[in-house]
């Protein structure tokens, strides 16, 4: 009898809590970060939410639909559209959903997902359009030097970006800010560099996916990666410059990728295709290229530290190993250069100066042209100024090897 009761009771309450309707989630903000070649709407929520994302053609338009949502009050949508977007247009049907469209200027793609909260931001919904990058198969012909003499080409990554702002200070100094102005500094540096080019992943606020920050340099035929940050730690006292290079369980990790995505995949290793070649050609191939380019990684970083020891402090003194994303190109030669403690109020006064931050470029931009004067890749201009015409041996599977 007792067992019935209980029976009873929970199915009363299982059902009174069925037809009671969900609780609304508000959106708070909708906000347009555009980029040169894609653009990201994030929608700020009150909690987490179901939606469904359609792009619709003639005309042009994107629909994001978000369960049990609600405008809520003092929200901010903006009132123009920027980048791929025209214009935002929001309304709620009877069901309790809220239809979200963004009227396009053009075809695009469009991908969205759900964000949990985090240090700066609650739940938001991201809608990434336009997230279109050259195909590494298809990579774009930069203006080189004659063909018997080109320029390497340096691809500087500003980390963040857009929505994303990185570590942020005490004063509010914000990571993605400051790292862009470093990043600008060093590609004038190396701009002015007899033989060098610079290309920068990101030249404005706005958010790049990590991959398509490898995917840029690779298009590019970049001869060097650099990403640029400003770390962050607990203990505010830390302070100092650090630099990275992908670590060993990093590499095998993104090898595994590679080799079981490679029949799909458009992108190369050192101008070579691995979908036609077997398991065991791949993997050497895969190897021999990975391993030249962890090789370079670590005798380029080790001079850009060095440079850095000369213009300040540094955290380590030895070059330190990670499994960051944007370091796992495999035949380009990575670098990660944590600038300074943005934690750190002495060290984050110091990054918002321009003239620091024209001193930390030019620590690095002396790193990058000792490595290279020491080790200049055939064909080059770097290799005539410095009286060598032969590749050094752990640069021959660079991208930009081939100066095609």
């Amino acid at each position: 009898m007792r067992r019935l009761l209980l029976q009873c009771c929970l199915g009363s309450l299982l059902a009174t809590l069925l037809l009671q309707p969900a609780l609304a989630v508000d959106v708070r903000n909708v906000r347009l970060w555009a980029g040169p070649d894609s653009t990201r709407v994030v929608v700020d929520l009150s909690g987490s939410a179901r939606h469904s994302l359609l792009v619709l053609h003639n005309p042009e338009r994107v629909v994001l639909d978000v369960s049990g949502a609600r405008l809520g009050k003092g929200a901010r949508v903006p009132p123009a559209g920027a980048g791929a977007v025209r214009q935002v247009r929001m309304s709620r049907d009877a069901s309790g959903n809220l239809r979200l469209v963004l009227d396009l200027a053009r075809p695009i793609q469009a991908k969205s997902f759900l964000t949990t909260p985090n240090a700066h931001y609650g739940y938001r919904l991201v809608i990434d359009l336009g997230l279109t990058v050259p195909r590494a198969d298809q990579p774009i012909k930069v203006k080189h030097a004659p063909a018997d003499a080109r320029d390497l080409i340096i691809a500087i990554d500003a980390g963040h970006g857009g929505e994303d702002p990185g570590a942020i200070g005490k004063n509010g100094t914000r990571e993605k800010d400051v790292v862009l102005g470093i990043a600008r500094e060093l590609a004038l540096k190396i701009n002015a560099e007899p033989g060098m080019r610079a290309i920068l992943t990101r030249s404005g606020d706005y958010f790049v996916p990590l991959r398509d920050r490898m995917r840029r340099a690779r298009a590019q035929q970049a001869d060097l990666f650099v990403s640029i940050h400003a770390d962050s730690a607990h203990d505010r006292s830390v302070d100092g410059s650090s630099v990275y290079i992908l670590s060993q369980r990093g590499a095998t990790d993104e090898a595994s990728r590679w080799l079981a995505e490679r029949e799909n995949a458009s992108d190369l290793i050192g101008g070579v295709s691995l979908d036609d070649k077997d398991d065991v050609l791949a993997s050497v191939l895969l190897d021999l290229s990975q391993s030249a380019s962890l090789n370079a990684s670590q005798v380029a970083a080790e001079r850009v530290l060095h440079q850095l020891t000369q213009a300040g402090e540094v955290r380590k003194h030895e070059v330190l190993q990670a499994r960051f994303m944007v370091l796992k190109s495999p035949d380009i030669p990575s670098m990660l250069v944590e600038t300074a403690y943005i934690s750190n109020p002495q060290e984050e006064q110091r990054l918002r100066s321009p003239a620091h931050q024209a001193k930390l470029a030019e620590a690095i931009h002396r790193g990058v042209r000792d490595y290279f004067y020491a080790n200049p890749p055939m064909g080059t201009r770097i290799a005539q100024l410095a009286g060598g015409n032969a590749a050094h041996p752990v640069l021959a599977a660079g991208a930009g090897g081939t100066g095609e």
